[in-house]
């Protein structure tokens, strides 16, 4: 059966590293994927956690009877500015390192390269693979990869493209529901295309961008390069929910042992609780369908 995990974010300023499992718990959820947290690997630094604090986390999950399935670390993996590249490589090894102590399989995370910058940041990401591919397979563990708006590859066909070009059954794809309209919008045909690389899916609502003649969003001045979408409720975007679950049921994602499934919604921190609550109710009825 799918694992539906929560995504913590909008209680890193409410509560600590260590409560996290028990507000998981508190909630309905039986599995927790860690995001970037200052206490443990923060965005695009070295990671804080220190054997001490993997043993505590390692407890407090097991106490509350929550699982961690998945890390989520982002570092600057395809930096065009080499010095910025080899930080985030010496970031992830030490990242790799800690999800093996917790006993955490996989990795999820983002190219993290720039989009005025596509070849050298594509560049930037194989050089990294070529030092990161040997830990990675050597420790047995599995990165999947999101295209990120605002990275150098954000259609979902062509990062597909990028990580195949890696050959290595090792590293998969990340769909993000709420960046499926900078993806291409494209369920239907891609989630086929994966077959069993597709690694993680994340649910969280958005709007459309290119509606209304790209007028949905307005922002000034006009051309400025920017890319907008929200991680809302289930319910209160355009993502066509029926359409995406159809795709992962066809292709046999919600079948398979080790799916997974995690709410992320960073839209309703001042109602969280009823925010969980809800994704819960809807992971489980769209999975179950």
């Amino acid at each position: 059966m799918v694992r539906i995990a929560l995504d913590p974010t909008p209680y890193h300023h409410s509560h600590t590293l260590l409560e996290f499992p028990d507000v998981a718990a508190r909630l309905g959820y039986d599995h927790l994927q860690l995001t970037p947290h200052a206490d443990f690997a923060p965005f695009f630094r070295y990671p804080k956690a220190d054997d001490d604090l993997v043993a505590a986390l390692k407890k407090r999950a097991a106490d509350a009877g929550v699982t961690i399935p998945a890390l989520l670390p982002v570092q600057r993996i395809s930096s065009p500015d080499e010095r910025l590249r080899v930080a985030a490589v010496r970031n992830l090894v030490r990242v790799i390192q800690l999800a093996v102590e917790l006993g955490v399989p996989v990795i999820n995370t983002e190219f993290s390269g720039r989009p005025e910058l596509p070849e050298e940041s594509e560049d930037a990401f194989y050089r990294s693979f070529e030092q990161l591919l040997p830990i990675i397979e050597r420790e047995g563990v599995r990165v999947n990869i999101d295209p990120h708006p605002d990275d150098f590859v954000e259609d979902g066909l062509d990062a597909w493209r990028i990580i195949r070009g890696l050959n290595s059954r090792s590293i998969g794809f990340v769909y993000v529901a709420s960046h499926t309209f900078h993806m291409g919008d494209r369920a239907s045909t891609l989630i086929p295309a994966l077959g069993d690389r597709l690694g993680a899916v994340y649910a969280a609502d958005t709007f459309d961008h290119r509606r209304s003649h790209g007028l949905r969003y307005i922002s000034n001045p006009p051309g400025n390069a920017v890319r907008i979408h929200q991680h809302l409720n289930i319910g209160d975007g355009d993502v066509d929910w029926s359409d995406l679950f159809a795709a992962l049921r066809s292709s046999g994602y919600l079948e398979r042992d080790d799916a997974l499934i995690v709410s992320n919604v960073f839209a309703e921190d001042e109602d969280a609780d009823t925010s969980a609550g809800h994704q819960l109710q809807m992971l489980r009825q769209l999975s179950a369908r």
